[in-house]
């Protein structure tokens, strides 16, 4: 559950609490789901009419929005009743710099930096006063993962403060030999993905580009991001893994920037596997946004890809989703997202050997994955550790009662998956009707395949 869902889970439960509505508003904003994130001011200030973060709030709620008049309004009302706000100061600066404002933006900067709980704005500050920042204001070289002094290739000219991406550069340590079973989705990641990369001379005699990008897709929980990085592995390339958070900035076009720098960086350290975790939310159809902050961001996605200022040779761009029915249709042209691959449920060999991996280092009496796997049919991994975690607050009451370590046993582990249901059955439910009534090009073959259905 992503912290949004879990947030809006504890709402219900309690609806009027006001850190828990800041809490969840703030989240919103960050996953630009601004219509909720206004509803939520609204309720935070219909139970503290006086609520400065919810007036604010929703001054930022229409900023992201494009409502910058009504924003620019709200916020100068905001800082004439809250004039020691730094944070209302940066927004107020950063309203005038999209109204091209330029020294009216310059001048609400300056007071925000002399307001007690400033924090520097190190994107906003490059707009406001050119590459070299605020005057006396010391800046630093960002280096590589290897230590190395960073060209403007990587970062620009970023000082210290702005967001550093290389700490998620890494040597992927797994190959296919660390993921059990799965051999079918393997055998087609080395057909569409190895062999081309092992063999780029061949490629290249035919006039093919070594890299691209590769859309996989499935029930959550099953294994989708090990096997990225299990596929970096396989041809000792670097593995970046992206999720949507390090991306979106609460201001606009920082978030742009964020994704530029992310492809800067998997460019010059290429051979690199960059993953995009829960791609969908990144890469949404814009036919379904009426915000403009979300739109701009997929046309900054379809230009990275496209490598239009850049070369992407050597860049393999993963994208992993659980709904790709919500994705763009212009991410599955040739060039970006052309090659899909659908990741079921593990097999029953997988599940025995994430079985053996989840039992490890804990008390469990005489195992047998083999036997347990049998009985956990159409489980994810994420549900088969589940199992487990209900298993073992069954043995630890046990344990807390008699003072001693009590193990778990086979007869507890079955029992437990007997009344666990499968979360993949709730997916395959959705994915059947796509598969059925919208499979554009038989691009959800593979679903009807593994549902033994023919269309």
């Amino acid at each position: 559950m992503s912290s949004l869902s879990a947030l809006r889970e504890a709402l219900k439960q309690s609806p009027d609490n006001l850190p828990l509505l800041q809490l969840f508003a703030q989240a919103c904003l960050e996953d630009l789901a601004l219509d909720e994130a206004r509803s939520t001011y609204d309720a935070m200030l219909s139970l503290n009419p006086t609520h400065a973060e919810a007036k604010l709030g929703i001054a930022r709620v229409l900023y992201l929005g494009g409502q910058l008049s009504e924003a620019l309004v709200r916020t100068e009302t905001f800082l004439r009743d809250y004039p020691g706000h730094a944070s209302a100061w940066i927004l107020l600066s950063r309203l005038h710099w999209a109204d091209e404002q330029r020294e009216s933006a310059r001048e609400a900067y300056e007071k925000a930096r002399e307001v007690t709980g400033f924090v520097p704005d190190s994107g906003l500050e490059k707009d406001l006063y050119g590459h070299g920042g605020v005057p006396d204001r010391p800046t630093a070289v960002p280096v590589s993962s290897t230590g190395e002094p960073m060209s403007s290739g990587f970062f620009g000219t970023e000082d210290a403060e702005e967001k550093s991406f290389a700490r998620y550069l890494e040597k992927a340590n797994i190959n296919f030999a660390s993921v059990g079973g799965m051999d079918v989705v393997k055998e087609e990641i080395r057909m569409k993905i190895l062999y081309p990369l092992k063999n780029p001379e061949l490629f290249k005699a035919y006039g093919k580009k070594i890299g691209g990008g590769v859309l996989m897709y499935g029930p959550p929980g099953c294994g989708k991001t090990l096997l990225s990085k299990a596929t970096a592995g396989e041809i000792e390339a670097n593995f970046m893994a992206i999720g949507l958070h390090q991306i979106l900035d609460l201001y606009l076009g920082n978030s742009e920037k964020n994704l530029h720098q992310i492809f800067e960086l998997a460019r010059a350290h290429a051979p690199t596997v960059l993953f995009f975790d829960e791609v969908d939310a990144l890469a949404a159809d814009r036919t379904d946004m009426k915000k403009s902050a979300g739109r701009t961001l997929i046309n900054q996605f379809l230009s990275e890809m496209d490598g239009t200022n850049s070369n992407n040779e050597g860049v393999l761009i993963l994208g992993a989703t659980n709904a790709p029915w919500h994705i763009d249709p212009a991410f599955r042209r040739p060039g970006r997202f052309d090659r899909v691959l659908f990741v079921p449920p593990p097999d029953e060999e997988a599940r025995a050997s994430v079985i053996e991996i989840l039992a490890k280092n804990k008390p469990v009496d005489r195992l047998d994955a083999k036997a347990l796997a049998r009985k956990t049919k159409d489980f994810s991994g994420a549900d088969l550790k589940s199992v487990f975690d209900q298993a073992i607050e069954l043995s630890l009451a046990k344990a807390m009662k008699e003072g001693r370590v009590v193990p778990l046993t086979m007869d507890e582990l079955i029992r437990v998956a007997k009344d666990t249901k499968p979360s993949t059955k709730a997916w395959f439910d959705s994915a059947k009707n796509y598969a059925l009534y919208s499979n554009q090009g038989g691009f959800y073959n593979d679903v009807l395949s593994f549902l033994g259905i023919v269309k």
